[in-house]
């Protein structure tokens, strides 16, 4: 599996890739709005540059707050990988903490990230009510059918 800087990838294409599967490539959580596709991160491509997988994310002193994490091959390693070399480089660069916010929907993204040493820090409640005022395409209910109105914050030292 080889891992690139998304900066190898176009901007076009990157955006191309939020549009499909997030609605546009702006996310909003209660730590602000994020151009998804100007922040920093790794893509996963096939062989013939079909993004595969994209982690993106920003450092702030010490912390590094995961934007986004998507694999579409779940199940094959991508989406840990790209956590690992995320984390390697969240390291070089004097990070102590991984941070991340989920919705409460998303018992996917808790189960992996736990999986992964991450530990519950905040329960934000209402937050996607707040979100929605930002971005009000964000869906009413979520995953599995559960109504989505919660984040959930959760970190992991370095």
């Amino acid at each position: 599996m080889k891992i690139l800087d998304k900066n190898h990838i176009s901007k076009e294409k990157i955006s191309e890739f939020f549009a499909e599967h997030w609605g546009s490539s702006q996310m909003v959580v209660s730590t602000g709005v994020y151009e998804c596709s100007l922040l920093d991160g790794f893509v996963v491509t096939s062989e013939c540059g079909v993004i595969k997988g994209l982690i993106t994310f920003q450092i702030d002193r010490s912390i590094c707050e995961i934007i986004s994490l998507d694999s579409i091959e779940e199940g094959r390693g991508i989406g840990t990988a790209l956590l690992k070399q995320t984390e390697k480089k969240a390291a070089v660069n004097h990070c102590k903490t991984m941070k991340l916010i989920t919705t409460n929907d998303n018992v996917e993204a808790l189960r992996f990230y736990q999986k992964r040493g991450y530990i519950l820090s905040k329960l934000l409640p209402n937050a996607v009510e707040k979100a929605r005022v930002l971005k009000p395409s964000i869906p009413h209910i979520g995953n599995h059918g559960i109504p989505l109105r919660d984040e959930i914050e959760l970190r992991k030292q370095l």
